[in-house]
């Protein structure tokens, strides 16, 4: 999602951006086929699943890998599974991060089915919750239901809104009515000057860590999608765009091989970048929860989404700051530092972490069509 501000070079974490000189997406070539699923046709399908799912499949999710595969079962279920080749094996070895990104999926779907008078009965993990990593059981069974009592959900014109906004925020913070809309009863929200400064240095450290460390970094540099005509042949992954961008791919001076180079000048440029936009912290956003179990970690993304879809219906935009949540090795230190800095202990796990605040807009993210998603 480059901005209009700077051209990014790989997002989510671990990701490279060059100053863009004043560059804009209107003077660059801009992916076509790869943004298409945020355009709405107003004619809805005859099926209400579809219809729902084509909402869905706009959920955010760990870099924008889109592992949901989708079985139609009769007239009226879906059985939700994993792509097991979408995992993040180095930075979320357990697939939490995964997990939750079905949480933010089945949430939309709810809210767009609402919208044509369909209630959705969720079952979670119909044939048992797999641990330690996810596998092919189904992660929920939806069943849908016509019903004439179900409330339309005032988010639903939020969804093709919602984009994550990974630019350099303003200083100033919402206001404290905005975080409160915001958070309602999902998250919790604050702008507190001491608890910020303590999180920026430590979400700085936990981002430095994820790109130095070349296992974890080579994730993103895997799924980076390198101008617009990649975008449009693989939509998914992390988006690199931008009008010098093109002009370097296509003269073959910027490369995969180039950006996960340590020694060279995009990729010093782009861990200062990074590290900048980890700073630039004028509030957050988080969610815990008491346990760990998948449901959890499915409940965890619905609320997350539903706080993103408040965010966007107030301008406000919103990014996660997840790496010291992740559980490998390396991170251990900053996973512990952080939990305590939210007095978590006892099994609570601090799911969701995202800065909150303005920002210049973004394009949306790379979405394959429905279809691909269809078994």
């Amino acid at each position: 999602m480059p901005s209009r501000r700077s051209i990014l070079l790989g997002v989510a974490g671990a990701g490279l951006a060059l100053a863009g000189g004043g560059a804009t997406w209107r003077v660059m070539r801009q992916p076509g086929r790869a943004i298409a699923p945020w355009t709405i046709d107003p004619v809805a399908p005859a099926d209400p699943r579809l219809n729902a799912l084509r909402y869905a499949i706009l959920a955010p999710n760990p870099h924008n890998r889109q592992p949901w595969l989708i079985h139609l079962i009769g007239t009226d279920s879906v059985a939700l599974s994993c792509d097991l080749a979408k995992r993040l094996p180095e930075t979320d070895p357990f697939d939490r991060q995964i997990t939750i990104g079905f949480g933010t999926f089945i949430e939309l779907a709810r809210i767009a089915a609402a919208e044509q008078g369909y209630r959705i009965e969720i079952t979670p993990f119909p044939e048992g919750e797999p641990q330690p990593r996810l596998d092919r059981r189904p992660v929920a069974l939806l069943r849908f239901h016509q019903d004439a009592t179900v409330r339309h959900d005032p988010l639903f014109a939020a969804i093709v809104r919602r984009h994550t906004n990974r630019n350099i925020y303003d200083p100033a913070a919402p206001t404290a009515r905005q975080l409160a809309m915001v958070g309602q009863h999902d998250a919790q929200t604050s702008a507190d000057p001491r608890l910020l400064a303590g999180l920026r240095t430590l979400t700085v450290r936990a981002m430095t860590t994820e790109t130095l460390l070349h296992r974890t970094y080579m994730e993103s540099v895997n799924v980076m999608r390198i101008g617009a005509a990649e975008m449009d042949a693989t939509p998914d992954g992390l988006p690199v765009g931008g009008p010098l961008i093109e002009g370097m791919h296509a003269a073959g001076l910027l490369d995969r091989r180039q950006m996960a180079d340590p020694a060279s000048m995009p990729f010093r440029m782009g861990l200062k970048m990074v590290q900048d936009g980890c700073g630039s912290v004028p509030a957050i956003i988080w969610i815990t929860t008491p346990g760990n179990s998948r449901a959890e970690q499915l409940d965890a993304g619905r609320r997350y989404v539903r706080a993103t879809l408040r965010a966007a219906a107030l301008g406000l935009a919103i990014c996660p700051m997840s790496q010291a949540l992740q559980e490998y090795p390396e991170m251990a230190n900053d996973f512990a530092a952080i939990h305590a800095m939210f007095g978590l202990g006892n099994g609570q796990r601090l799911q969701m972490l995202a800065r909150i605040g303005t920002a210049a807009p973004v394009l949306p993210a790379p979405r394959w069509p429905l279809d691909n998603h269809l078994v």
